[in-house]
């Protein structure tokens, strides 16, 4: 997924509380592209809105428009140029220390234990990294696990338990997201006018479907069609591009200029998802989504209210095909999608009272840890 391309600082919102005494340490910064990071940055400011005190280590760089954004809402980043250095952080031993998904965090995961900091690892994936794997069977697991779906959790905790983990490491905590930096403007649709489809991911053949072209074709009106992002392996997987369809490499765009110019998403691919960012940057700004019925999906979408759950390709193209047909319908849909994104799915409310839970957890461990 991409984030929006906006490097500008970012006005603090209020607190919700005083800015407590606890400190995090993430490991790791945002970037413009890949969904990670993107929750990385959502999650800053919904910490910061909740008082947390925030040092931010890059791993191990960061774009400077980042670095400013991050100062603009009270982060420290601290750029220390390599693993190496991690010890010379100011503050960091015995800390607690938050990483999103991030391979260079596993690589120098070893030499943040020995500094005795505490370890919330937010993997994003369905799957282990191999440094992941390698990384428990030389030290066990890490202190605690965000998981953003049901559906993650119980992929991955199975093989986790092969290395000590325990069910009360872990949490189901849904991906922050500032709604803010993405308005609701549904791309009005008139008829007789061509109904705009498309897709966005990152550079991945897997995340897409080798019948796009053809669920495409299925839709019973005149469309258009954009596809972000693309490459000569996609291109391999799905052949050329019709005289209909755009395809634009990772990043041509940013994500909510992108979205903004579609009528309806259509999201399939040969891959499952977890809590995928497309899917709500997409509700955010008013584009319904017609996206395969397993997966994290089934936790997003409440199918014919919020979007379309589809078992097949011709269960696509019906869908596309009623949305194009019946602006009423499509409206309706985006919006009931948005009030469930603001209410229920990235209520900041809820995610933070979760991500406060954690903390007061893993520091109640450390204090019951000095006692004895």
């Amino acid at each position: 997924d991409n984030s929006t391309r906006t490097p500008t600082t970012v006005a603090m919102y209020p607190l919700l509380e005083p800015e407590t005494d606890f400190s995090v340490f993430v490991l790791g910064a945002p970037s413009f592209y890949g969904g990670a990071d993107t929750e990385l940055w959502h999650t800053l400011r919904l910490w910061r809105r909740g008082g947390i005190r925030i040092a931010i280590v890059p791993t191990w760089r960061i774009d400077p428009a980042w670095r400013r954004r991050c100062e603009g809402i009270g982060c420290r980043v601290e750029g220390i140029g390599g693993p190496e250095r991690l010890a010379e952080v100011p503050g960091l031993a015995g800390a607690t220390v938050v990483s999103f998904c991030n391979g260079n965090f596993l690589e120098a995961a070893g030499r943040i234990r020995q500094l005795g900091c505490r370890i919330v690892w937010a993997g994003c994936m369905l799957w282990m990294f191999d440094a992941e794997r390698r990384h428990y069977e030389r030290c066990g697991t890490f202190d605690r696990y965000v998981f953003q779906s049901r559906y993650q959790r119980a992929t991955l905790e199975p093989e986790l338990r092969r290395y000590g983990y325990s069910p009360d490491q872990g949490a189901v905590i849904r991906g922050a997201f500032e709604v803010d930096e993405f308005p609701f403007r549904p791309l009005p649709h008139a008829a007789g006018e061509p109904f705009v489809v498309g897709r966005i991911s990152r550079a991945d053949p897997a995340k897409y479907a080798a019948d796009t072209w053809s669920v495409y074709r299925g839709i019973e009106h005149p469309i258009r069609a954009r596809l972000m992002a693309w490459d000569r392996r996609i291109a391999r997987k799905l052949g050329r591009c019709p005289e209909w369809a755009e395809s634009l490499t990772a990043g041509a765009e940013p994500s909510a200029e992108f979205l903004g110019r579609l009528h309806c998403m259509i999201q399939r691919g040969d891959c499952r998802e977890n809590w995928p960012r497309s899917g709500l940057e997409a509700m955010a700004l008013g584009v319904p989504i017609v996206a395969q019925n397993h997966s994290g999906w089934r936790e997003m979408i409440r199918d014919g209210e919020t979007g379309f759950l589809v078992d097949g390709p011709e269960g696509a193209a019906e869908r596309a095909t009623r949305l194009a047909r019946d602006e009423t319908l499509r409206l309706q849909v985006a919006r009931n999608a948005r009030d469930a994104l603001e209410n229920e799915l990235a209520c900041p409310d809820r995610i933070w009272e979760a991500w406060r839970e954690l903390f007061v957890g893993i520091r109640s461990e450390a204090e019951a840890t000095i006692a004895t």
